[in-house]
Parts: C-alpha cells; structure tokens; sequence
C-alpha cells in the first residue's frame, strides 16, 4: 500500500511540474565546458533552467561563453540557454501577489492587536502596524533593482516550476550534476523575505517603545504574536511560493467568507441593521468587503471591465445571506424544535 501511494505520489509531481523544455539538448556537446559563439546553435544546455555566462567578448561574431550553469541574479536562459538580463516589468498578477502578501501580514497584525488589547483604546497600535508595513514595503522596493528607485526589473512567472527551479538540476551523464539552482522569478520570491526583514525590524524598533508609551503596555502580547506568526510565514512562504501564487485570489474569497461567517456567529446578529453597529463591527465589516473584493480583482484581474466591475457587489452577497438565513439555522431553535 505505502509503495502504491508513494508511486502515485511521484506521478503527481511530475504531471504538475513537467514542462518540455524550450529547446533541444545535443548530447554531442559537452555542457561542462565553454564554447564559442559559433557552436552556440548546436549547443543548448540540459534542463529547463541552466544557461550560459558571456564572457571574453573580443568582438561581436566571436563571443566565448561558459560552461552550462545556474544564471546570475536577475537574468533567465533563452531558447540558446544564454543567461540574458530580466528588463520587463512585473505584471498586474504579479503586483496583486505582492499585495496579498502585505495584506496578509497586516490583517494578521490587526487580528492580534485586537484580540490581545481590548480592554483600551489600541488605535495607535493599529496605526503603528500599518505604517510598519507601509515603510516595510517601500523599503523592500528600494531594495531590489533597481536599486534605490521604486520601480523594478522582474523576470516573467512562465509556469509553476519557475518557483521550484532546485528539482530541476540536470545529470546529463548520470554522474555529474549541474546545479541550476536560481531564482527564476526575480524579484517576486526573495523580496517578500526582505519585506519580513524589515517589517520585523521596524516592528521590534517601534512597537514596544509605542506600546509602554501610550497603550499601558496592552501591546506586548501582539508583538509576541507577531515573533511567532512572521517566522512561520517566512517558512511558509519558502515551500509554497508558488502554489500560493497560482491560488491566492482563491484563498482571499474563501478566507473572507469564512471570517466573515465566524464574526457574524460571535456576534449573534439577528438583523441586517445590527452588523453596523458600533465602529468595531463597521470596520470589521469593511475589511472583509475589501479582502472579498481584492479575490474578486485578482482572480478577473478587470480584464473586461463591462463585465467583471459589476462582479464587485457580490462582496455583500455573503453577509446578507447569513442574516437572512441565520433563523433557519440558529442551533437553539433546532434543539429546541418538537414534531
């Protein structure tokens, strides 16, 4: 049984990752070693990701180039496995991912804030935390190239082995591998790790001095909370990159309908007029509207703005469907019903 699973395990993987490669490998060219620019035709590298490094450029018609290896930081291998610079720019998905993952530490900054401070007013928590995220952010930006400029170079996401390019190191003769280990999607998968650098430097930076300050100290636990969730995300992020990024407009829907479900059942509302009570339960609200509404936008990205615009007022689908449903369902009244 456990070497069926296993087998079918490995069939999984391969029909999830397997991608045929750009070009075709000549076996007759050694990938180990240099070559000129007159064999570059003939001599494309094994695996999807292994490329070659100009070098010694005499003259324009008689490049060298070196042997078969992982691309520098920032460049990708063409169809001649020659690594070349990444001068595009990330696309509108690739922006949304970046603003699902600020959104996600965020929201979870927020979570803690208020579970663990509700005996005070922590509005200055809340705001430090997100202006913690906000300089995270646009230190992360000034960080990545180019350097020092908001804008940045990012290398095209093509399919999801892109972000697993480790699995993918060739052993042309079965002996010697060739280690083509890169980050394929620069800048997508290293800048949200110096985004938690940051974020976790500013937070230990200003967020204890605030908490004592002006919050009686009610901010403590919430910055313990976040020493632990910021870590997990990191590993998190370090395994699924990619799944997340093919999955997290879907995430985004059916975390705000589950939260949404969950806020609306501690609360007990019984009218639709009820859930606006209270600035607390107004913002609450609204933050789930915004998540839904930010799955909506990633997963139609407004392609068809005559058609996916009028997608957006399904966000208050959701919470008008459990208030008007929610006597059918209440538990007291199916335990307490006679036939």
């Amino acid at each position: 049984m456990f070497i069926q699973y296993t087998g079918l395990t490995k069939v999984c993987i391969l029909l999830v990752f397997y991608q045929p490669a750009a070009s075709t490998f000549d076996p007759m060219i050694d990938p180990f070693s240099p070559i000129s620019g007159d064999a570059l035709s003939s001599a494309t590298c094994p695996g999807l990701y292994c490329g070659r490094i100009t070098f010694n450029e005499t003259t324009a018609n008689n490049l060298t180039y070196t042997e078969c290896q992982a691309c520098p930081k920032g460049e990708r291998p063409d169809q001649y496995s020659v690594c070349q610079s990444c001068l595009g720019e990330p696309v509108l998905y690739a922006w949304l991912y970046l603003g699902f993952m600020f959104l996600l530490t965020l929201i979870l900054h927020f979570f803690f804030i208020d579970h663990f401070s509700k005996e005070i007013n922590v509005f200055a928590l809340h705001v430090c935390a997100l202006l913690e995220c906000v300089a995270a952010g646009i230190f992360t930006l000034l960080s990545v190239e180019t350097v020092g400029d908001l804008r940045i170079k990012s290398c095209d996401v093509k399919r999801l082995s892109d972000w697993y390019t480790m699995f993918f190191n060739p052993v042309p003769d079965y002996k010697n591998k060739i280690h083509c280990t890169q980050e394929a999607v620069y800048p997508l998968y290293s800048m949200v790790f110096i985004f938690f650098g940051y974020q976790w430097v500013l937070m230990v930076l200003f967020r204890p001095i605030l908490s004592v300050k002006f919050c009686k100290n009610q901010g403590r636990n919430s910055i313990y909370a976040a020493l632990y969730f910021l870590p997990i995300l990191v590993v998190i992020h370090a395994v699924c990159a990619g799944l997340i990024y093919y999955s997290f407009p879907f995430l985004m829907i059916v975390i705000s309908l589950i939260t949404s479900a969950m806020h609306f059942l501690k609360q007990q509302e019984t009218r639709l007029w009820h859930i606006f009570r209270g600035k607390r339960n107004i913002l609450i609200l609204f933050l789930h509207w915004t998540i839904h509404a930010y799955g909506i936008i990633s997963f139609t990205e407004l392609e068809n703005l005559k058609v996916h615009l009028p997608l957006l007022i399904l966000v208050v689908v959701p919470s008008v469907f459990f208030i008007l449903t929610y006597k059918f369902s209440d538990p007291t009244r199916i335990l307490s019903f006679q036939p």
